[in-house]
């Protein structure tokens, strides 16, 4: 494999090379030239509308601690192969808690894209412990840990939000 920076995506052939990497990819989203995390966080957003109507708050709940677990390993996987365990690419680490801030989320645009705004801010200034998993836990686990944290901070603005609002 030819080498990779953290600024270059890899590769469609390196997508497919291997199930983890299709996903630790976002399925492709995280090979965007331009801002990967906040692409793959729309891809979230995206998908989300799309299966929502299909599945209950129990069914999707099940469902994101699954894709939360597997994807600890589809990064550690494909970080390995990357030689990077948090590669600017892996963005699973984004669309897996992004998906439960939006299942918790008031429904309506705004209050999406409140959601999206927050996760993403929070996801790049990383407040602690987000910071600590992201400088200290170079695996799997700690890249989708920092993103959990991420979304826990969105969580917990958007209800002191709707409180002040309410």
């Amino acid at each position: 494999m030819d080498t990779i920076t953290l600024n270059q995506p890899p590769s469609l052939k390196f997508l497919f090379a291997h199930p983890a990497h299709f996903f630790a990819l976002g399925c492709g989203s995280g090979l965007s030239q331009w801002a990967p995390g906040t692409v793959g966080t729309a891809f979230a957003w995206v998908s989300f509308l799309l299966f929502r109507p299909y599945f209950s708050d129990f069914q999707l709940l099940f469902l994101f601690s699954a894709a939360y677990l597997a994807g600890i390993w589809f990064i550690q996987v494909t970080g390995t192969a990357l030689g990077e365990p948090d590669h600017g690419s892996i963005v699973w680490d984004e669309i897996v808690p992004f998906w439960l801030v939006l299942l918790l989320t008031p429904s309506g645009w705004i209050w999406q894209g409140a959601a999206f705004a927050l996760f993403r801010f929070f996801d790049i200034t990383k407040p602690q412990p987000a910071r600590y998993f992201d400088e200290h836990v170079k695996n799997g686990f700690g890249v989708m840990a920092d993103d959990l944290v991420a979304a826990a901070y969105t969580l917990l603005l958007l209800a002191l939000l709707k409180i002040i609002l309410a």
